[in-house]
């Protein structure tokens, strides 16, 4: 198939990518390259099959050219990470809202004209915001907090995103997968926007101690990209997922001072952990989220999905993949 990933550069995106090209299909992405980078897309530059545009995805006569002969969507091109949320949430609302808008009209025109291009759309885990409940299914409320915290930009703004393309699906019956990403890690995640595993495993490896926000008992589930990127596709695969939301991640909860001492163990024993209050690591009115775990039983239903991989296995593919680019510097 004619596949457009947006974001492909990314983290998950250079993942997707490679599985998709694994697959046989052809591929195209659309990356500005902002928080992506080209080097995570190393083992495929070359590959016949792949296409790499550096460009903004809120040109709208790109969008339309990308999506000329193109089968299937994979948004996944977003604002990442919360310290890039928190310093710069102009830059956040307006990358995740309008491109998605661009592409939206875009495939729904295609549609009205008589072809149906079938489209994932990337959102998080954040729309939920502060909702207190201790495990969060699709149906539950969303709760935000005040206007005057920028943290809740994010999260809000992707919550648009998805009343965009659920109107979509409720107006003209386009084909719509939406999958609410919780902490995906592994290889090629970068720390430097304030994801935390990454950032550990470094701070481990270079015998620098790991820096916990607040009292590090916040809660949070870890899934490994891989796991993530096969979930995603065979949602993609599976009709009866169209017009649905489902939550992607892992189950499991564990502290994040927990995971440090995990990170410790395994990486570098002879490393310390250090606490850091969030006015020090953002801002004076950063709030955060103390727990946030999954309900996995409507993925669970529609394509089995169980996360094969888990923490240890997560920590050690990062370690190994750091080694190895270290080696090379």
């Amino acid at each position: 198939m004619q596949i457009l990933v947006t974001g492909g550069s990314g983290f998950i995106g250079s993942h997707l990518t490679e599985q998709l090209l694994q697959a046989g299909n052809q591929v195209t992405i659309v990356d500005d390259l902002s928080t992506g980078r080209s080097g995570n897309l190393s083992r495929v530059l070359s590959h016949p099959r792949l296409r790499l545009i550096h460009a903004d995805l809120g040109d709208p006569v790109l969008v339309r050219e990308v999506c000329q002969d193109v089968d299937v969507v994979y948004h996944l091109a977003a604002a990442v990470g919360v310290a890039l949320i928190a310093k710069h949430p102009i830059q956040t609302i307006h990358r995740n809202i309008y491109p998605t808008q661009l592409l939206l009209d875009e495939l729904r025109r295609i549609h009205l004209a008589g072809r149906t291009v079938s489209m994932f759309l990337a959102s998080t885990s954040e729309v939920y915001g502060k909702n207190p409940k201790s495990v969060w299914c699709e149906e539950d409320d969303l709760v935000f907090g005040a206007t005057t915290k920028p943290r809740w930009s994010y999260g809000a703004s992707k919550a648009i995103d998805e009343f965009l393309a659920l109107a979509c699906v409720r107006e003209c019956q386009m084909n719509i997968v939406i999958g609410r990403f919780f902490n995906v890690s592994g290889p090629r995640q970068s720390g430097a926007y304030g994801m935390v595993l990454p950032r550990f495993v470094e701070a481990a490896m270079a015998g620098k101690p790991l820096v916990v926000h607040d009292d590090g008992l916040q809660e949070r589930c870890f899934a490994h990209v891989s796991d993530v990127v096969g979930a995603v596709m065979t949602l993609m695969e599976t009709e009866s997922s169209y017009g649905h939301i489902y939550n992607i991640g892992a189950d499991q909860p564990i502290s994040i001072l927990e995971m440090a001492k995990r990170v410790v163990a395994i990486v570098n024993p002879t490393a310390t952990i250090q606490f850091q209050s969030y006015s020090q690591a953002y801002n004076e009115d950063f709030e955060d989220i103390r727990r946030r775990v999954p309900d996995l039983t409507r993925i669970r239903q529609a394509i089995g999905y169980a996360p094969t991989l888990f923490l240890d296995d997560i920590i050690r593919d990062v370690w190994n993949e750091m080694s190895k680019c270290s080696a090379l510097e």
